[in-house]
C-alpha cells in the first residue's frame, strides 16, 4: 500500500494552465492605470465581462471616465474596434449597415454599418429611439444581423461597452428591460476620493501630450482572447454552487421588495462571470466568494423594485446584498 508523502498530499496541480491568461490581465490593468486613476472594480468587472464573451453598460455622471476606460480597454486588444455616438435621430441602419445599389455588378450589396467591429463602444446608448435599440437586440443575443433576407454573422471577439448618463433625462429613452437583460454587468462609475482626485488632476499636470490614451500599449490579440475565453468555460464549478447560484436567483423572485425578479438567464450570467473572475486570479476553480462579488453586479439592473420601496429610497443594490448575505454558503 502506497502512503501519500505530505508534498504529495498537500501539492495542488491545477487542471487548467491559466497562468498565461492571469499575465495578460496583470498587464491589461497595467495599462489601464497608466491613465486612470483608482476604479479598481470598474476595470475587474470589464475585464470579466470580456473573458466571458458578454457585454457591458457603464453609467456615470459625465466626466468620471466612462469612454476613457471603454477606449482604453480597447486599445489593450489588438482587434478591430469602433465607436457609435448615439443621438435622437440615430436610425437602424447607422448601426448595422444597409444595403446599397453597386452599378458595377447591376445588384445590391450590402455595406457593414460600425457595429461590425469586435470592441464596439457606444457612447450614450440611452439617446437612440426605440426602432434603432431594437436593431442592438440580434447582435447583441445572437452576434449576428438579419437585412434583406441575408445573415451576416459576426466573428469572434464580440463584446458591446455600453455607457450612459443617469443624471440627465432630456432627449434620452429608458432602455427596455429586455436590452437591459443582454448585458452581463451594469458597471456605476462613482466619483473618485479626494486622493484619487489628487492624482488625476497631477497626471494631468505632468502630461506632455494631449492624447493621454497614446501611452496605452496593445497587450493581447483577438485570437488569444478566444483563446482564454475557451479556457474560462472550462473553469469547475461544485454542484454544491451551482445550487446556490440559482438559490440567490430565484430569491429575487420572492422577495417583499421587488416588483421583478431576475431570470435563468442572470443563474447563467452569474455562473459565466465567477469563471472568469476566478480565472483571472489564477484559478481554474470557482468559490462562494467569487459567485458573493459577482452577484450583485449581475443582478442589479435586471431588478425592479415595488413603488412603495421605490418611494422609500430603497436601492436595487441593497435589496441583492441582502438576498445574498440571506442564501445559505455551501460548506
Amino acid at each position: 500500500m502506497e502512503i501519500e508523502t505530505e508534498t504529495e498530499q498537500f501539492s495542488y496541480q491545477g487542471r487548467i494552465d491559466l497562468s498565461g491568461l492571469r499575465d495578460s490581465v496583470s498587464r491589461i490593468r497595467h495599462e489601464i492605470k497608466k491613465v486612470i486613476v483608482g476604479q479598481d472594480i470598474a476595470i475587474d468587472l470589464i475585464l470579466t465581462a470580456v473573458l466571458s464573451d458578454a457585454h457591458m453598460l457603464i453609467e456615470g455622471v459625465p466626466g468620471v471616465a466612462k469612454t476613457i476606460m471603454a477606449k482604453l480597454t480597447a486599445q489593450c486588444i489588438d482587434a478591430p474596434f469602433s465607436r457609435i455616438q448615439f443621438t435622437p435621430d440615430m436610425m437602424p441602419s447607422d448601426v448595422i449597415g444597409t444595403s446599397v445599389f453597386n452599378e458595377k455588378i447591376t445588384d445590391f450589396e450590402f455595406k457593414k454599418g460600425p457595429v461590425f467591429a469586435s470592441i464596439v463602444m457606444i457612447d450614450e446608448i440611452n439617446r437612440a429611439p426605440a426602432k434603432t435599440q431594437a436593431a442592438l437586440f440580434e447582435v447583441m443575443a445572437e452576434r449576428q444581423i438579419t437585412v434583406d433576407g441575408q445573415t451576416h454573422k459576426f466573428a469572434k471577439p464580440f463584446t458591446v461597452i455600453a455607457t450612459q448618463n443617469p443624471v440627465e433625462q432630456e432627449g434620452t429613452y429608458r432602455l427596455p428591460e429586455a436590452q437591459l437583460d443582454r448585458f452581463l454587468f451594469k458597471i456605476e462609475i462613482p466619483y473618485p476620493t479626494l486622493q484619487e482626485e489628487i492624482g488625476i488632476v497631477r497626471n494631468h499636470n505632468l502630461m506632455d501630450s494631449e492624447d493621454e490614451t497614446s501611452k496605452v500599449e496593445k497587450v493581447i490579440t483577438s485570437a488569444e482572447i478566444v483563446e482564454y475565453q475557451a479556457l474560462v468555460r472550462q473553469v469547475h464549478v461544485e454542484d454544491s454552487l451551482i445550487e446556490y447560484i440559482a438559490k440567490i436567483v430565484v430569491s429575487t423572485r420572492t422577495n417583499a421588495n421587488l416588483y421583478l425578479g431576475a431570470s435563468p438567464r442572470a443563474s447563467i450570467a452569474i455562473l459565466n462571470a465567477s469563471k472568469a473572475y476566478a480565472a483571472m486570479q489564477g484559478k481554474d476553480f470557482v468559490t462562494p466568494e467569487d459567485i458573493k462579488f459577482i452577484a450583485p453586479f449581475v443582478l442589479k439592473h435586471r431588478l425592479l423594485l415595488t413603488p412603495e420601496r421605490e418611494m422609500e429610497g430603497l436601492t436595487a443594490t441593497a435589496v441583492v446584498r441582502q438576498i445574498v448575505d440571506g442564501v445559505e454558503v455551501p460548506r
